[in-house]
Order: C-alpha cells, then structure tokens, then sequence
C-alpha cells in the first residue's frame, strides 16, 4: 500500500489528504490535524522511512524553509512535492507569467528562495495563485463586511479553486510526472472586483463601493495583494500532467460553493 507523508496540514493539504485516503493510500501527516509531531524527529524520521511520496505546504518561515532545514536529508529519492505560490513571479504588469519566467524578483524572496530549494531537491513543485474553496472565499469577506472593490484598471489576479490543486497534485503522483515547476491556475485571469461582482450577483446584494487603495484603508499583507498584477499560464500542467481544472473560470468555482451551502 503506497504511503504519502504530509508536512503541515493546512487547508489545502487537508484535502489533498482525503482524495489521497480515497485512493487507497496510507496518509501521515504533521499539523494541528496529523498524527505526526513535526518537532518529535524520530517519529518523522520513521514516516520518511516508511513513505513513498512526500508532500510539503510548510511556508518559509524567518527567509528559511523549515522542513529542507531539519529534515531534507531524510528525503533522499522518495517523490517529492511542494506547495508553492506564484507570487514568485513578482510583477508582471499584467502579461503572462509561465514556468519559465523569471522568479525572486517580487516581494516574496523568501518563497521563491524556498520554491527554488526545492527544485533542486528534485520535487514537483506546484505554483498555487489566490486559492479560494469552500469556507475560503468571496462569499466570506462579503458576511463580514471585507470585501472590496479597488479603483484600478488593468489589475488582474489568477486564482484556483482547492479542488483543482487537489485534482493536479493526484495527477502528478499518478502519472509520475517528471520533477519541475507546476502553475496550477484557472482558465481566467481577471479583477478581483470582477469575483466581488460576480459573489453579489449571485446573492442578490449590492457591491461594495469603488475605492481607492487609500480609501479602503487595508492592511500592509491586502495592500500587498494589489501591489503585482500578472496573469499566470497552466499550460505545462494540462500537457504533462493531464490536467484540467474543473472550475475553469471563478464563475464555475463560486456557483459551486454556493450551490453546496444551501
């Protein structure tokens, strides 16, 4: 029985856990929900020994990633994957970005420090944009009172629903897809004032008011959001891995989250 070991399960990691179960494969996992102290080094030390592929969503922590720290001497030939992000890209000022863009030259030096890690590592590492699913979206900020609609042209954002990173991880495990760098993205870059209208639309309620950055007085980490502007390419995965995402468009994704809520 195929073993997968997982470090840090999160929310995407959560469920790349499940649809792995359904499959028949043994999972472990460390995380407030695994079964594995990350800190207890004998107990993962005999997970990696036991696993067959594994699977890191830790993030860098203080410009260093935690688990090629402590325990990248353990992983030896074993599959290895990892949950990166395109924000290594940095800004493209809204063109495309593609597996061979250049990375380390946005804000995020130490994910693309990490990102590149683990290439070298020899992992398949799957470059994730905005992720949004069930109890992770629009529709959230909306109840809250979060959500935002910024006054700026030509912003666009790629984005994925947890369900496609799910469906791209499972096919890169089944189809032993060659070690590299994997963009897992919808089909349909665009404004994130395009996803609140579409979220409203969908309930019936008004869209927030259009405002500047100044206006809507956001945090250092949500203005960040809108300090890149890119539209990221997943060719590469649907060639190698065969993949399509089943929410091509946000528009698909969030029908979806809203049709399983009622």
């Amino acid at each position: 029985m195929a073993r997968l070991f997982i470090f840090g399960l999160g929310y995407t990691a959560k469920r790349i856990a499940q649809a792995a179960s359904a499959e028949g494969f043994t999972v472990s996992a460390t995380g407030s929900a695994g079964d594995v102290d990350f800190d207890d080094s004998e107990a993962v030390a005999s997970a990696l020994a036991q696993a067959q592929y594994v699977l890191s969503s830790v993030p860098p922590a203080d410009d260093t990633d935690p688990v090629l720290d402590r325990y990248g001497d353990l992983l030896g030939d074993t599959w290895l994957g990892y949950l990166s992000s395109t924000g290594v890209y940095g800004d493209a000022g809204g063109a495309w970005v593609d597996e061979s863009s250049p990375t380390g030259e946005g804000c995020r030096t130490a994910r693309a420090q990490c990102d590149a890690h683990w290439l070298e590592k020899g992992a398949r590492v799957f470059r994730l944009p905005g992720i949004y699913g069930p109890g992770r979206s629009i529709f959230e900020r909306l109840d809250q009172g979060r959500a935002h609609r910024i006054d700026l042209p030509g912003q666009v954002f790629s984005r994925v629903h947890v369900e496609d990173i799910v469906r791209g991880v499972m096919a890169a495990i089944a189809s032993s897809a060659p070690s590299g760098a994997y963009n897992l993205s919808d089909d349909l870059p665009t404004s994130q004032n395009a996803v609140v209208e579409e979220a409203c639309r969908l309930t019936g309620s008004a869209p927030p008011p259009l405002q500047t950055l100044d206006e809507a007085d956001l945090s250092p980490m949500a203005r960040g959001f809108y300090a890149e502007n890119r539209r990221v390419a997943n060719g590469k995965a649907k060639r190698v891995l065969g993949w399509e995402p089943l929410y091509p468009t946000y528009r698909e994704g969030l029908k979806a989250i809203l049709e399983a809520e009622l």
